[in-house]
């Protein structure tokens, strides 16, 4: 035995922590191999599941792309378009666990009519989906992309530069309309977390929950708050400017363009989704809504750096970080929507930005180290009502 533990002692360290997962990988073959020994056969009737992840009208043709959320494979036995039957193409083989298939149904479709579109499985289940308007798919090509860019321009890069002109005004302000003028911006940037987690959860219940469903958007969440931590961390010990919060002013307007990019880039998801299945109307009205609301960003990221002389390439970087994700993210709608990735996305911009939040928290103390003082207070509920008001002008 003495020998048996020097030989153990002395081997390599890497080779002593593979021998438990090589034992448990072996226990979980052999177990397979077995056939589950002792759990018996699984009784009642096959859990069938299907969730529509995608739909795109063509001209007599509504094709409905579907993942198999349950354990058991589904075979489609019958299409339904408004309680009257209908030929389809698609889905010949069961669909297996986490597989998806494109059914393609023969039905002439009137635009903007509304629609009941219903699958039967061959044991008899249903699955039901709605399409409130039917608007033909835009066909993707260079040109189609091109108006997405030039969509997220007008929503995300344009509006974010306009916010950012605010810097020499803050510049000149006192110390203490500073503080109001951050407790603003993190008013601002609470608002946007809450949305994101909103919409996040909406567009995961939505969709697929094979994949984790609403968890998806807590995981994303949690990992961009602890991506923007190590970041946050990372650029204050290259700078060695760190001040009472923890980071410099440069780092800081860094880390909320970072945040703001990414709640963006799942807003971009949104907008490009919409658009490719006709249910954005693109009207003036409509942009001149997400302009004026996604100006406020502006103000968020020039708050930090008030004190300080960026030369204009850096003032261009910080605008395209914060904006330039929502041409990205309408173009990843638009051509490869899955409600799991944009649930995702939108995880992550809610951590990110909660993440600048308690990065921005400490500036707001005042000369008697009051965090809440009436000041702070008054400026947060202001920029979360500004807004709360620039939303109600953007309508999806």
């Amino acid at each position: 035995m003495a020998a048996l533990g020097s030989r153990v002692a002395g081997a390599p360290v890497w080779l002593l922590g593979l021998v438990p997962l090589a034992l448990i990988v072996a226990a979980v073959a052999l177990f397979a191999a077995l056939g589950g020994p002792g759990l018996g056969e699984r009784r009642g009737p096959p859990v069938e599941e299907l969730a529509v992840e995608r739909t795109v009208l063509e001209p007599g043709v509504i094709e409905l792309t579907v993942r198999n959320d349950g354990p058991d494979a589904v075979t489609v036995a019958q299409a339904v378009v408004n309680d009257a039957f209908v030929e389809f193409t698609g889905a010949e083989e069961p669909i297996g666990r986490l597989r998806t298939a494109t059914v393609r149904l023969q039905q002439p479709w009137i635009e903007g009519e509304a629609y009941e579109v219903a699958l039967l499985t061959s044991t008899g289940a249903t699955i039901a989906h709605e399409i409130p308007a039917a608007v033909e798919t835009p066909a993707t090509g260079p040109s189609f992309f091109a108006l997405l860019a030039l969509l997220g321009i007008y929503v995300g890069v344009i509006p974010v530069a306009l916010g950012m002109l605010w810097l020499p005004w803050i510049r000149r302000i006192p110390p203490g309309w500073l503080r109001a003028v951050m407790a603003v911006t993190i008013g601002l940037l609470a608002f946007l977390a809450v949305d994101a987690t909103l919409e996040g959860f909406e567009i995961a219940g939505e969709g697929s929950q094979a994949f984790g469903g609403g968890a998806l958007v807590l995981l994303g969440a949690a990992a961009a708050y602890l991506a923007l931590t190590g970041v946050s961390s990372w650029l204050t010990a290259r700078r060695r400017a760190a001040a009472a919060g923890g980071a410099s002013g440069a780092t800081l307007a860094l880390l909320v363009a970072v945040g703001i990019g990414l709640h963006n880039l799942g807003e971009g998801v949104a907008i490009g989704t919409a658009y490719s299945t006709g249910a954005l109307a693109l009207g003036a009205f409509l942009v001149v809504g997400f302009a004026l609301h996604n100006t406020t960003e502006g103000l968020a990221i020039v708050a930090p750096i008030a004190r300080s002389r960026p030369s204009p390439g850096q003032l261009a970087v910080l605008g395209l970080v914060a904006g330039g994700p929502a041409v990205v993210g309408a173009w990843i709608g638009a051509a490869a929507f899955n409600s799991s990735l944009a649930a995702l996305l939108f995880g992550f911009g809610a951590g990110a930005i909660v993440q600048v939040i308690v990065q921005l928290a400490p500036t707001l103390r005042d000369v008697d180290g009051r965090l809440l003082h009436p000041a702070a207070v008054s400026g947060i509920l202001v920029g979360m009502a500004t807004m709360f008001a620039t939303g109600l002008l953007v309508s999806v």
